[in-house]
C-alpha cells in the first residue's frame, strides 16, 4: 500500500508540473480546474464487456496464495458488492477507489478463460485526462492497450500498448523508446508474469522525461482531451497446462481481476474556468466527484467553455494561453442590437482585428456593428449613430427610383453619396425622381429604367428641346418628317436626316418619272420606260434623250418639184447644213415632206433650214399643212381652223434658218404633208435662174404645249423661266451650235421623256456603228469611217460600199471622171470619154499615160503595158525588159522587133525546164558563137578548146568543195558537209561523188571533219580545236603519250584525272587532298579533325593549318621545333644551333638532327671518326676509316651470328631443316607401321622396300645438300674478306676523290673569279639539252610504247578505220551534199537587207563601205565588226542605246543617293542648330517672364503709393504744412536730377542693350539654320524630281529601279525631319515673339505707369506751389528733369525698338534697367526738392500730357469694345459657316 500511495505521490506531481501557473487566477492568464479520480460518482459510466457471476454463480479458483487451504471459490454479481450480504460480487463498480477498509476484499473479476475484455469509462463531458493506475488481483495481462475518443465513442485512438512479447502480439508496433510525446508505441514492463497478485500498470498521457515546449499547443490539448476511456485486455497469462488439457477445470484458474482503477483528470475547460459544476441530471453530494460543467470566466460559455458567451464574438474563441487569456471581446452593435456571432470572413478581412456581426439590429439599421440604416432609411447626419431615432424614412418616388425608392443612406463625398438622396432610374430625374429625363416618355414602376425613351428617330426630331412629349411619347418633327416616332418623310420627300428640314425633296424629274413620289429608303422615283436613276434623269444603255431638232426632215428625201435637184456636199469641209447635202429649189418650184412620225400631240414650231444663193431676201415661201382629213373637235387640235395650216415666210439672205411666226399643231399618229412652195426670189426685179438651197425643215416641241411648262406651280414656273432665260428653244435652230447649259439639257431630257413616255432607243446600224450604244443626249452613234447619219446608216457623199468596215472613198479622177460623186453600190465614178476604169483614171488596155493615152511599144511580145510608165506587162517568148527587149534568164539571143532573131533556151546542160539547169545565164561568145553558161554555185564544166586551153561552158559537173551526180535524172551538187574545214578550192579535199571530207584542216578529223583530232578539243564547226593542256602530273597515264601529249574530251578539254585529281587540265587536288607531283594521284591530307583547324593543307607540301600547340604534317605531332605527345606533353628541341642541320629534332625521340662530323642528342659533340673541339670538328686519319669499317664489319657480323644463336636457341640445330626432318620421320613412320604389321603382304613389303630406298635418296640428297652448303659458306666467307679489302681500297679511294673534289673546288672557286663562269654555264646548258635531246629520241625509238610506235599505231588504226567505215563516208557525205546545196538554195534566197535592217538598222542594200549601219561581215578600218551607228534603228543600236541609258541612269541614281545623302547630313546638322536656338530662346523666355513678374509687383506697389498720395493731397482739409512734410516726403523717391546722373543712366541702358548682340547672333545663326533647312527642303525636292526622271528612264533595269526607290524613300524621309524640324523650329519662334511682344507691351505699359507716376509728382508740385513760394523753383527743378527723363526715355525707346523684333531674351535686359534705374532713383532722393522747385512752369505741358493720356486710354476702349463687337460677329459667322458644313456633309 505504501507503494501505491508513494506512486500516486509521484504522479500527482508530474501532472501537477504540466499544469500552468494558478496563482494568478484567471484574470491573468489561463486558468484550469483541480485534478481528481474520473470514476468517484462515474459508477454507472463504467461499463465492462466481461463479469463473472451476472447470470449465475460461477467457480473459480486461484494459482496464488499456496498458504491458504481454500482453492476454489464462488462469484456471484447478480446483485452489487455488500461486505456482510454478498461479498463474492465482483462487479466492475468494485474497482473504484473508496480508501474504505475492505477495498481488498471486493474487486472486478471477468469470466473465466475469456482472453478478450475491456473496460470502458463514458463520460458526460470533455475531460482533461493525465494518468491511469490499474492494481490487479491475479496476473497483469500478458497484453492489452489503452484508448481514447474524443467525440464520445465516434473514433477511437491508441494511447499505448502493452505486452509480455510485443513483436508475436502487436505485429508492427514500434517498441520504443519513447522519443515524442504523442508517439505510440508498445511497452513491456507492465506485462511480467510477475506478480501473481497486486501487480500494477501506471500510464502518463505527459511522460515528464519529454520536455514540451508549449503545453497549451493544440497538439497537446487534444492529446489530453477525452470523452471516452477504454482499456481492451487481450491476451490472459497463463502457466501452460490449458494447452495440454482443455477442461473447464483448468479455465477457472485463469481470467482476469482488478482491485483498482484510478483515472486522473479534471474537467476540460481550455483553461477558462478555475471551478468546474455538475451537468444537469448529475449529483452534486458526491464527494471528490470532478464534475464536468466548467464555470466559465473570460467571457465564454458552454459545456467546456468552448465558445464565446452572449454578444462577446467579436474575436474569434480561443483556448487560454499561458498569460494569455484569449477571452472573447463583446461586440459593437452602437446600441441596436442584443446579439452577435461570430464571422471568420469578417475577421480576415478586417485583419484579424474585428469578427463580430450584430444580429437583429433594431431602429431601422442594419450592418455587421449596426451602424447603417437599412434600405429605404438614411442616417440623419445630425445625429449620432447611438441615437434611436438616426435612421429616417426616404422620400422617394417608387415609381421613378431604384429599388423601389431607395435613397442614399449616409454622406459620402468620395463616392458622391447625400444622405437621403434618391437614386433615380436610368430615364428618370428630380430630387424625388418623379419625372422622366427629356427624351423619355411614361413613368412606370413596371419598367427597370423608369421611362421609355422616345422612340423618336433623331434625324427627324427637331434636336432644342424634349424629343417628345413626356405623358404620351408623341415625338416633335422636323418640318419635313411625320409619324409618331418622326421616322417617315413627308409624301414626295424622302433621305429622313439630321438636316434641318429632316428630309429632302423627291426631286423626281418632271419628264422621266410618272410622278413626284419616291421611295423613303433610297429615294428612288418610279421612272418611265427605259429611263434610270435615282431621278429617272438618265437613260439605259442603249437609249437616248431627243434634241430638240430630233425631228429634222431632209430635202433630198422630199418629194422634188420641178427643177429641184439635189446637190451633195462633200464631208471634207465643216458642215453647215444636215444629211448629205441640200436640194437646189429654183423659182416656182415645190417640195413636199411626209411626216407620219409625229410622238405627242401638241403645238410644233416649223423651222426651215436653208443656204441662200442670191445677195437679197427670198421674199416668200409658202407653208401649206396638209392633213389627211377634218379635224374632230374633241382632239387635241381640236381648235386648229384651216386658216392655220396656210403659213408664209420669207427667207432673209444673211441667215441660215428661219422659224415660222405661228406653230403647227399636230396629232400623233396621224400622218401630214408640209408643203413648201417658192413661188417667187423677188417682186422688184426679174432675176434669171433664181434658185435657193433648201436643207431640212426641223419640227420643234413648243415648250407652252407642255403641262411641265404650264401647271401653274411654282416648280412648272421655274422650268418656265430658266428655259426662257437661258434661250433653250433657239439652241436648236442652228447647225453648227455650241453645247447646251446643263439648265437646257436638263429641261430637253425631260421634255423628251414626257413627249415619247420614256428615252427613244438608239437602233444604231450593226454594221455602220462602232457600239450599239449612242450617245444620250441626242442619239447619234458612233460612225465607222465615211458613214453618216444619226443610226450610221448611210455613206457620206463621195463613198460607197457600206459595210463593216465603213464606207471607201470614190477617189474619182479629177482628169477622168464628171463628178468626184460614185455609185454607192458599185463605186463607179461617172467617167469622161477616153477614160476607163472604177474611178475613170486610166486609158484603156494596150495604151498608157493618162490622160494622154498612148500604143504600148512591146516588140510584139505583149499587148499590155503599165498605165503609168508604159512598161510592157507579161512579156512572151522568154523575153523581159521594159519593152520586152531582151531574153529572160535561161535564155539567149536577140528578142527586138526587126533583129530576125529570138530567144531560145541555155543548155547549161539542159534548159531551164528540164530540170537539169544549173545556172544562172548564159551567153553566146561573139567570137566562137559557142554558149557560155554562167554556173550556179557549185557547178562547174570543161570543155576542152586545145590541149592547154579550156573553158566551162556547161556546168554539168560539181565544182571543188561540192559533190554529186548532175549529169543524171534529178542529181544535184551539194557543198561537201567538212564543217569547213577543208580548203574548198582543193579538188581532193572532199569526194566528188560521195562528199566524203578527205583533207580535214584545223586540226580535225572524221568523215565530216565535225571532230577535234585526238589531243584537241574544241568545237570543229567554228574552227576551234586547241590542244590537250593536260597536266602529265595528274592525268591517266593511259591518256598520254608522252609527258606532253595526252588526250583529253574532245568538245570540253576535260583531262581524264587520276583518283583525287580535279580540273579541266587535271592540275590540281581536289579538296582536303595533296602531292600531285606523286604521280599516282592525290593523297588525302588526313588532318587530325581535333588538332586541325580544317581539314585541308597545302596541295604541294600536304602541311595541315594546325591549331596552336600542334605541329607535324598531319597535326598530329608536337608544334614545329617541340616533341613528344601532344596528347601528353611537347617538350622544346634542346638542340646545339652550332651543330644542327635543321631547328626541327625528331618528334618521337627529340633526337637532333646534325650535319655532318658532329652528333649527340643535343648535336653538341664531334661525331665518330672526327676528332677537335665541338663545333669545329675535322675527320680522323684515313685510318680510321679502314680500322672502323673491320670493326663495323665485324660488330655486324657478330650481330648476325647472335641472331642466329638465339633462332637456333629458340628452334634448334633443326629449325632449318625442320622440313626435310619431318618428311623423313613421316617415312620412317610409314616403314614402322609395315613391318609391325603381323600379316604383311608382297604388296607391303614392295611398297616398305620403296620407302627404305626413297629414305636413302633423300639422306644422301641431304648430305649432298650440307657438304654444298658449307663450300658455299666458306666461298662466301672469302668473298667477305676479299669485298672487305675492296671496299677499304674504296674508302681511300673516295678519300683521294674527295681530296681531289676539294681541290677541284678551290679550282672551281678560281675559275669563277676569273670570270670563266659564263663559257661553264653555256657548255653545261649545251651538254644537258643534248643528253636530253638524246634520251627523247632514245625513247621514241627504243621505249615501248614510243611516240614512233604509237604513230604506227595510230596510222595503222586509221588505216582500218578508212577501210572499215569507206562505203558509209561515202553515203554520208553524199547526203551532206545534197543537204548542203539546199542550204545553199535557201541562202541564196534569203534577203540580207531586211535582217540587216532589223539587226543593224541598214535601210538599203549597200556595199559595206557606203552603208552608216554596217551590216552582217561588213567591218570599219580598224578591223572590227561595224553593226549599227548614229541615228540607226536596229536592235544593235536599240541595245546600245538602251545600255548607255542603264549606264547614265545607274550614274545619276548614284548621284542622287550622294546628294540624298549630304541633303541629309546637312538637314541634321540643321536640325541640331535649331535645337540649340529653341534651348536657348527658351532660356530667354523664362527670363522675360521672371522679369515681367518682378516689373509688374513694382508697379503696383508705386501705383499704391501714388493712390495714397493722391487721395490725401486732394480733401479739402489739407493744410499747407502737411502738404509740404508729404512733398517732401515724396521728393526722397528716387528720381534722376541732375545732367550727368541722366546722361550715366541713358549710358548703362545703352550699354544693356548692347550687351545683347550674342542674343542676336544666336537669332541670326537660327535664321541660317532655317533658311539652309528649307534651302535643303528645295535641294532635297529637287533631288527627289531629278531621281523620279533617272527611275523614269531606267524602267528597264531592275536593279536601277530599285535603288532609284531607296533613294527616293531616304530624301523623302530626310526631307520629312527636316520639314519637322523646321516647322517645331518656326512653331517655338512664333511663340517666343509671342512672348516677347506681349513682355514689351508690358514693358511698355511700365514706363507708361512711370510717367503717369510723373504726372502725378507734379500735380503735387502745383499743389505745393499754390501754398509756399518754393513751389516756383521746385517747377524749374522738375521741367529740367522731365526734359532729361524724356531724353533718358527716347534713347532707351529707340534701341529697344530697334531690337525687340529679333531679339527674344530683351524683355530680361530691359527689365534689368528698370531696376537699375529704381537703384539709381534711390541715390538720388536727396536731390528732390530741387526738382519739385523746377517743376512749376512745366505743369500746364504735363497736365496736356495726361489729358492726352487720358484720351488714348478711351480710344483703346473703344476700340476694344469694338474688337468685341467683331468678335461677336466672327462667332455668329463661324456659328453659320459650321450649320452649312453641316448642311452640305449629309447631302448624298
Amino acid at each position: 500500500m505504501k507503494k501505491i500511495f508513494a506512486l500516486l505521490l509521484c504522479v500527482f506531481a508530474a501532472a501537477v508540473a504540466q499544469d500552468p501557473d494558478q496563482a494568478h487566477g484567471c484574470s491573468q492568464g489561463s486558468c484550469y480546474p483541480a485534478t481528481g479520480d474520473l470514476l468517484v460518482g462515474r459508477a454507472n459510466k463504467l461499463k465492462a464487456t466481461s463479469t463473472c457471476g451476472l447470470r449465475r454463480k460461477e467457480p473459480y479458483c486461484i494459482v496464488s496464495h499456496l498458504q491458504d487451504e481454500k482453492k476454489c471459490f464462488q462469484c456471484d454479481s447478480r446483485h452489487p458488492y455488500d461486505p456482510v450480504y454478498n461479498h463474492i460480487s465482483h462487479r466492475i463498480e468494485n474497482v473504484i477507489t473508496t480508501f474504505k477498509e475492505h477495498r481488498k476484499k471486493s474487486w472486478w473479476q471477468s469470466e473465466n478463460g475469456k482472453s478478450e475484455v475491456s473496460i470502458q469509462l463514458d463520460l458526460e463531458a470533455e475531460f482533461h485526462f493525465t494518468h491511469l493506475i490499474m492494481t490487479f488481483k491475479t496476473f497483469r495481462p500478458a497484453a492489452m492497450l489503452i484508448e481514447r475518443s474524443a467525440d464520445f465513442g465516434r473514433t477511437w485512438q491508441v494511447y499505448r500498448y502493452f505486452a509480455y512479447d510485443c513483436p508475436s502480439v502487436f505485429p508492427g508496433i514500434s517498441q520504443g523508446p519513447l522519443r515524442k510525446v504523442n508517439d505510440v508505441f508498445c511497452e513491456s514492463r507492465y506485462s511480467d508474469i510477475e506478480p501473481s497478485t497486486e501487480g500494477e500498470v501506471i500510464y502518463r498521457v505527459l511522460d515528464p522525461a519529454i520536455p514540451i515546449k508549449d503545453p497549451y499547443s493544440p497538439a497537446i490539448q487534444n492529446l489530453l482531451k477525452i470523452t471516452n476511456l477504454r482499456v481492451n485486455f487481450t491476451k490472459l497469462h497463463t502457466l501452460g497446462d490449458n494447452l495440454l488439457d482443455s477442461r473447464v477445470e483448468i479455465k477457472e484458474k485463469y481470467y482476469y481481476a482488478l482491485y483498482e482503477l484510478v483515472v486522473r483528470g479534471n474537467c476540460f475547460c481550455y483553461g477558462h474556468a478555475s471551478e468546474c459544476a455538475p451537468i444537469a441530471g448529475i449529483r452534486d453530494d458526491i464527494e471528490g466527484m470532478v464534475h464536468g460543467r466548467c464555470v466559465c470566466k473570460h467571457n465564454t460559455q458552454g459545456l467546456n467553455c468552448e465558445q464565446c458567451g452572449d454578444f462577446h464574438n467579436d474575436l474569434p474563441w480561443r483556448p487560454a494561453e499561458g498569460k494569455n487569456t484569449n477571452a472573447c471581446k463583446k461586440c459593437n452593435c452602437n446600441s441596436h442590437a442584443s446579439r452577435c456571432h461570430f464571422d471568420m470572413a469578417v475577421y480576415l478581412s478586417t485583419g484579424n482585428i474585428s469578427g463580430g456581426v450584430c444580429d437583429d439590429c433594431l431602429h431601422n439599421t442594419m450592418g455587421r456593428s449596426c451602424e447603417m440604416c437599412k434600405p429605404f432609411y438614411y442616417k440623419d447626419p445630425t445625429k449620432d449613430m447611438r441615437d434611436p431615432g438616426v435612421c429616417v424614412a426616404c422620400d422617394c418616388d417608387p415609381d421613378g427610383s431604384l429599388n423601389g425608392g431607395i435613397c442614399d443612406g449616409h454622406d459620402d463625398p468620395a463616392l458622391r453619396m447625400i444622405a437621403g438622396q434618391c437614386r433615380c432610374k436610368e430615364h428618370v430625374e428630380g430630387q424625388r425622381c418623379d419625372k422622366c429625363k427629356s427624351g423619355y416618355f411614361g413613368l412606370s414602376a413596371e419598367n427597370p429604367k423608369g421611362c421609355q425613351p422616345c422612340q423618336c428617330d433623331p434625324r427627324g426630331t427637331v434636336s432644342e428641346g424634349p424629343q417628345c412629349d413626356p405623358i404620351s411619347g408623341d415625338c416633335f418633327c422636323k418640318r419635313l418628317v411625320t409619324g409618331r416616332s418622326c421616322n417617315k418623310c413627308l409624301p414626295e420627300h424622302w433621305a429622313l436626316s439630321h438636316d434641318l428640314h429632316g428630309c429632302r425633296s423627291c426631286d423626281c424629274d418632271v419628264g422621266g418619272a410618272h410622278d413626284n413620289l419616291c421611295s423613303m429608303e433610297n429615294g428612288q422615283c418610279q421612272c418611265r420606260s427605259h429611263m434610270v436613276g435615282r431621278q429617272c434623269n438618265q437613260v439605259e444603255s442603249g437609249y437616248y434623250f431627243m434634241a430638240l431638232d430630233h425631228y429634222t426632215y431632209e430635202a433630198e428625201f422630199a418629194h422634188l418639184g420641178q427643177g429641184c435637184v439635189v446637190v451633195e456636199r462633200s464631208s471634207n469641209r465643216v458642215p453647215t447644213w444636215t444629211g448629205s447635202g441640200f436640194v437646189r429649189v429654183p423659182e416656182r418650184s415645190k417640195l413636199e415632206f411626209k411626216i407620219n412620225n409625229i410622238p405627242y400631240s401638241m403645238e410644233y414650231d416649223l423651222l426651215i433650214r436653208y443656204e441662200p444663193q442670191l445677195p437679197k431676201e427670198w421674199e416668200e415661201v409658202r407653208v401649206t399643212v396638209i392633213r389627211p382629213g377634218p379635224i374632230p373637235t374633241s382632239s387635241p387640235c381640236g381648235n386648229t381652223i384651216p386658216a392655220d395650216d396656210l403659213l408664209s415666210v420669207s427667207l432673209p439672205a444673211d441667215q441660215r434658218f428661219v422659224q415660222l411666226q405661228q406653230p403647227v399643231c399636230l396629232e400623233r399618229g396621224v400622218s401630214y404633208i408640209i408643203r413648201l412652195e417658192f413661188p417667187r426670189y423677188t417682186s422688184r426685179e426679174n432675176v434669171a435662174n433664181a434658185n435657193i438651197l433648201i436643207d431640212s425643215i426641223v419640227l420643234l416641241p413648243r415648250y407652252s404645249s407642255l403641262e411641265m411648262f404650264i401647271a401653274g406651280d411654282p416648280t412648272s414656273l421655274s422650268r418656265k423661266e430658266n428655259y426662257e432665260r437661258y434661250h433653250c428653244h433657239d439652241t436648236a435652230k442652228a447647225v453648227v451650235r455650241p453645247q447646251p447649259s446643263d439648265v437646257c439639257a436638263k429641261l430637253i431630257s425631260s421634255m423628251s421623256a414626257t413627249i415619247h413616255g420614256g428615252a427613244l432607243p438608239c437602233q444604231c446600224d450593226a454594221q455602220g456603228s462602232v457600239s450599239s450604244v449612242c450617245d444620250p443626249s441626242g442619239g447619234r452613234c458612233r460612225c465607222r469611217p465615211n458613214i453618216f447619219g444619226r443610226r450610221c446608216d448611210l455613206c457620206a457623199p463621195g463613198t460607197f460600199g457600206f459595210g463593216p468596215s465603213g464606207c471607201k472613198s470614190c477617189d474619182c479622177s479629177a482628169d477622168g471622171s464628171r463628178s468626184w460623186l460614185c455609185d454607192q453600190f458599185s463605186g463607179q465614178c461617172p467617167c469622161k470619154p477616153g477614160a476607163f476604169g472604177p474611178r475613170c483614171d486610166r486609158c484603156q488596155t494596150g495604151h498608157w499615160g493618162f490622160p494622154n493615152c498612148r500604143q504600148c511599144q512591146c516588140n510584139g511580145h505583149s499587148e499590155d503595158c503599165d498605165q503609168r510608165s508604159g512598161n510592157c506587162l507579161t512579156c512572151r517568148d522568154h523575153t523581159t525588159g521594159n519593152k520586152c527587149e531582151r531574153c529572160a534568164l535561161g535564155y539567149y539571143g536577140n528578142p527586138v522587133l526587126g533583129s530576125g532573131d529570138q530567144c531560145r533556151p541555155c543548155l547549161c546542160p539542159d534548159g531551164p525546164t528540164s530540170g537539169r539547169y544549173f545556172a544562172a545565164s548564159c551567153y553566146q561568145d561573139a567570137r566562137n558563137r559557142q554558149i557560155v553558161c554562167n554556173c550556179h554555185q557549185g557547178y562547174t564544166g570543161m570543155v576542152w578548146r586545145s590541149k592547154r586551153d579550156f573553158q566551162r561552158p556547161r556546168c554539168d559537173e560539181c565544182a571543188p568543195g561540192y559533190y554529186g551526180n548532175p549529169s543524171q535524172p534529178g542529181g544535184r551538187c551539194q557543198a561537201c558537209q567538212c564543217h569547213n574545214n577543208i580548203d574548198i578550192t582543193d579538188q581532193e579535199a572532199c569526194d566528188r561523188r560521195t562528199g566524203e571530207c578527205k583533207k580535214c584542216l584545223y586540226n580535225t578529223e572524221g568523215p565530216g571533219c565535225g571532230v577535234c583530232r585526238a589531243g584537241y578539243f574544241g568545237d570543229a564547226s567554228r574552227r576551234d580545236c586547241r590542244k590537250c593542256t593536260c597536266n602529265f602530273l595528274g592525268t591517266d597515264r593511259s591518256q598520254c603519250r608522252s609527258q606532253e601529249e595526252c588526250t583529253c574530251e574532245r568538245s570540253s578539254g576535260q583531262c581524264q584525272c587520276m583518283p583525287n585529281v580535279v580540273g579541266r587540265n587535271c592540275d590540281h587536288c581536289a579538296v582536303n587532298f595533296w602531292n600531285l607531283a606523286s604521280g599516282s594521284g592525290c593523297i588525302a591530307c588526313g588532318c587530325d579533325p581535333n588538332n586541325a583547324i580544317s581539314p585541308a593543307c597545302n596541295e604541294f607540301t600536304g602541311k595541315c593549318q594546325c591549331r596552336q600547340g600542334f605541329g607535324g604534317r598531319t597535326c598530329q605531332e608536337c608544334q614545329d621545333n617541340y616533341w613528344g605527345d601532344p596528347n601528353v606533353q611537347c617538350r622544346a628541341c634542346d638542340c646545339d644551333p652550332r651543330g644542327i642541320e635543321i631547328s626541327q629534332c625528331r618528334r618521337s625521340t627529340g633526337h637532333c638532327v646534325c650535319r655532318q662530323g658532329v652528333s649527340g642528342v643535343r648535336c653538341d659533340q664531334c661525331a665518330r671518326g672526327f676528332s677537335g673541339k665541338f663545333p669545329d670538328c675535322q675527320p680522323c686519319h684515313q685510318c680510321f676509316g679502314d680500322w672502323d669499317r673491320v670493326v663495323q664489319d665485324l660488330a655486324a657480323r657478330t650481330r648476325n651470328l647472335a641472331e642466329r644463336a638465339r633462332q637456333i636457341q629458340q628452334t634448334g640445330l633443326t629449325g632449318v631443316y625442320e622440313k626435310n626432318f619431318r618428311e623423313l620421320e613421316e617415312k620412317l613412320a610409314q616403314a614402322q607401321t609395315i613391318v609391325n604389321a603381323r600379316n604383311a603382304t608382297a604388296e607391303s613389303i614392295t611398297k616398305l622396300m620403296d620407302l627404305m630406298k626413297g629414305l636413302r635418296n633423300k639422306i644422301s640428297e641431304l648430305t649432298d645438300t650440307l657438304n654444298r652448303l658449307e663450300g658455299q659458306l666458306t666461298t662466301v666467307q672469302d668473298n667477305n674478306f676479299a669485298t672487305s679489302n675492296n671496299l677499304s681500297s674504296l674508302e681511300r679511294e673516295a678519300r683521294k676523290v674527295n681530296m681531289s673534289a676539294s681541290e677541284l673546288e678551290r679550282q672551281l672557286d678560281v675559275l669563277k673569279n676569273s670570270n670563266f663562269l659564263g663559257a661553264y654555264d653555256s657548255i653545261r646548258g649545251s651538254y644537258n639539252k643534248s643528253r636530253a635531246a638524246e634520251r627523247l629520241a632514245n625513247e621514241s625509238t627504243i621505249t615501248t610504247p614510243s611516240t614512233v610506235s604509237q604513230s604506227a599505231d595510230t596510222r595503222r588504226k586509221t588505216e582500218r578505220l578508212m577501210a572499215e567505215k569507206k562505203d558509209d563516208f561515202n553515203k554520208k557525205n553524199a547526203a551532206n551534199k545534197r543537204a548542203l546545196n539546199d542550204l545553199n538554195g535557201r541562202v541564196q534566197m534569203l534577203d540580207l537587207k531586211k535582217i540587216n535592217e532589223k539587226v543593224c538598222g541598214a535601210t538599203e542594200d549597200v556595199p559595206c563601205a557606203e552603208s552608216p549601219c554596217g551590216g552582217a561581215g561588213c567591218r570599219n578600218d580598224e578591223g572590227n565588226r561595224h553593226c549599227g551607228g548614229l541615228n540607226c534603228n536596229g536592235a544593235v543600236a536599240m541595245a546600245d542605246n538602251a545600255l548607255e541609258r542603264a549606264k547614265h541612269a545607274e550614274k545619276e541614281l548614284t548621284n542622287a543617293i550622294r546628294e540624298v545623302e549630304e541633303l541629309f547630313q546637312k538637314v541634321a546638322e540643321a536640325k541640331l542648330k535649331a535645337e540649340d536656338a529653341k534651348v536657348r530662346a527658351q532660356a530667354a523666355l523664362d527670363k522675360a517672364n521672371a522679369t515681367k513678374a518682378r516689373v509688374e509687383k513694382s508697379n503696383n506697389e508705386l501705383r499704391d503709393l501714388i493712390n495714397q498720395i493722391r487721395n490725401f493731397l486732394t480733401q479739402e482739409g489739407a493744410d499747407p504744412d502737411s502738404i509740404e512734410m508729404v512733398a517732401s516726403r515724396v521728393l526722397q523717391l528716387s528720381i534722376p536730377a541732375s545732367p550727368e546722373q541722366i546722361q550715366h543712366l541713358a549710358e548703362e541702358i545703352k550699354d544693356r542693350v548692347n550687351s545683347l548682340s550674342n542674343v542676336d547672333s544666336i537669332l541670326e545663326q537660327t535664321n541660317d539654320d532655317v533658311r539652309k533647312a528649307e534651302q535643303l527642303l528645295q535641294d532635297a525636292k529637287r533631288a527627289r524630281t531629278r531621281a523620279e526622271s533617272v527611275k523614269n528612264t531606267a524602267e528597264m533595269v531592275k536593279q536601277a529601279l530599285e535603288d532609284a526607290r531607296k533613294a527616293q524613300t531616304a530624301a523623302e524621309r530626310a526631307i520629312q525631319r527636316a520639314k519637322n524640324d523646321i516647322d517645331q523650329t518656326e512653331d517655338k519662334l512664333t511663340q517666343m515673339r509671342s512672348a516677347t511682344d506681349i513682355n514689351e507691351k508690358n514693358l511698355k505699359d511700365a514706363m507708361d505707369r512711370l510717367g503717369l507716376i510723373g504726372r502725378q509728382i507734379d500735380d503735387l508740385k502745383t499743389k505745393r506751389a499754390n501754398n509756399s513760394l518754393m513751389a516756383s523753383r521746385a517747377e524749374e527743378t522738375a521741367t529740367m528733369a522731365r526734359d532729361k527723363a524724356n531724353e533718358a526715355k527716347t534713347i532707351l525707346d529707340g534701341e529697344l525698338t530697334d531690337k525687340y523684333k529679333t531679339v527674344q531674351d530683351l524683355v530680361d535686359r530691359k527689365a534689368k534697367t528698370v531696376q537699375e534705374a529704381k537703384r539709381k532713383a534711390e541715390k538720388l532722393r536727396d536731390e528732390a526738392k530741387q526738382l519739385l522747385k523746377e517743376a512749376h512752369n512745366k505743369l500746364q505741358r504735363l497736365n496736356d500730357l495726361e489729358k492726352d493720356y487720358m484720351a488714348n486710354e478711351k480710344i483703346l476702349e473703344r476700340k476694344a469694345s469694338q474688337l468685341d463687337g467683331l468678335e461677336e460677329k466672327m462667332r455668329g459667322i463661324l456659328g453659320a459657316i459650321n450649320q452649312q458644313i453641316q448642311i452640305y456633309n449629309t447631302c448624298q
